[in-house]
């Protein structure tokens, strides 16, 4: 082999070892996906009154700016449709067939965006947010509690945008407070019988306003607004105990005003029971139903005379009516058993970084549903 045929053959062998070297490692969980925005915003009477729905939370606050933003365009637009409909009309009058046209140019501009590798990079996303989550203890180590608390925070930001919403809505003086005057049902439930969707009028009684009422001043402030519409995520007692009263209005089938065992057993004991297999799987109880559930009736029966009072049901009321915080840490738990791949129990930013789309999984594409949403117990 002659002097030039073995530099060719050494320069070669570098170039494809530089080649090889730089090459971009890839891992199922880089797949290109199309990211989806999502719309949490609707008017279906269900949504979020009951703990058995409930959207899984955007991890990144800029993706769920963006959702929001996308939201109180559709709530604008339903707004004038159900208090200015003589505005909405002329709307469409002098734009017939059109006026939803730029509503979706900025949605798609912004699917755009967030699926543009060079302006919304996943990588330096997780990087930016990482030392935010990391706070306690700062480690260089994100935790389940820390992973909570982040969901939380992002929970209670969306929800409360949301509040302050509804009270622009109904507060028809401007002063910033709502009196129980100027809260009225929506539309659904005016034009419905009372028992549509498994709703009455009982959800806008007075009682329901007032236990809401922590100054007793007989209006609503924001805060107090936002325990009327999310009353288990209330630390306001007599609201709690609100709570616990329509639930014994609504399975008291005997109408006698408290909960016996049967009527605990056809109704509250599987939500109990599911609530805690859900937020501890290593947590299972007996194959038979019957025993847990007289064990249970018996340590909340505290004056022991066969029926639970809205007193007593107040140490269950929480699992019955899951918190944000319920939600919040089963949405860290199943990241974390997602992204933790030397099973520690806590997350490096390189473990997040090799799994990123854990952590936005909540807005692909629906094709991609099965390998990348989030379970059914985060919707």
């Amino acid at each position: 082999m002659n002097r030039v045929s073995i530099i060719i053959y050494i320069t070669v062998a570098i170039l494809l070892f530089l080649l090889i070297s730089h090459s971009p490692k890839k891992t199922p969980d880089h797949r290109h996906r199309r990211l989806h925005l999502r719309s949490n915003f609707t008017f279906d009477p269900s949504h979020n009154r009951r703990h058995n729905h409930h959207e899984a939370v955007p991890f990144d606050p800029l993706v769920a700016d963006i959702e929001r933003r996308r939201e109180d365009r559709q709530w604008e637009k339903q707004y004038v449709e159900e208090h200015h409909p003589e505005m909405a009309a002329h709307l469409r009058e002098s734009a017939p067939g059109e006026e939803s046209q730029p509503e979706w140019e900025d949605f798609a501009n912004a699917e755009d965006y967030i699926n543009d590798d060079n302006r919304f990079n996943v990588t330096d996303r997780l990087t930016l947010l990482f030392p935010k989550i990391d706070i306690d203890p700062h480690d260089d180590f994100v935790t389940v509690d820390e992973l909570t608390e982040w969901n939380l925070q992002q929970a209670e930001r969306e929800t409360l945008h949301r509040t302050r919403r509804e009270l622009e809505t109904h507060d028809k003086n401007h002063d910033g407070l709502i009196s129980f005057s100027e809260y009225e049902p929506p539309s659904w439930i005016r034009n419905s019988d009372n028992n549509s969707f498994g709703y009455d009028m009982g959800w806008w009684k007075i009682e329901h306003f007032n236990a809401s009422d922590a100054d007793g001043d007989g209006l609503l402030n924001l805060a107090e607004f936002n325990d009327f519409l999310h009353p288990a995520d209330s630390k306001n007692p007599k609201l709690l105990h609100w709570l616990c009263e329509e639930e014994i209005r609504e399975r008291d089938s005997d109408k006698d005003g408290k909960i016996n065992f049967n009527e605990f057993f056809h109704g509250l004991f599987d939500m109990v029971r599911n609530f805690d297999e859900n937020h501890n799987s290593s947590h299972h109880l007996e194959d038979s139903r019957d025993g847990p559930a007289r064990n249970l009736f018996k340590v909340l029966d505290k004056d022991n005379d066969g029926y639970l009072s809205d007193e007593e049901l107040l140490p269950i009321i929480g699992k019955i009516h899951p918190t944000e915080h319920y939600y919040a840490k089963q949405q860290a738990e199943y990241i974390l058993q997602q992204a933790d791949a030397n099973k520690d129990g806590r997350l490096t930013l390189a473990e997040m970084i090799n799994h990123p789309y854990v952590f936005y999984s909540a807005i692909f594409n629906e094709d991609d549903e099965d390998d990348y949403d989030l379970h059914d117990e985060f919707r």
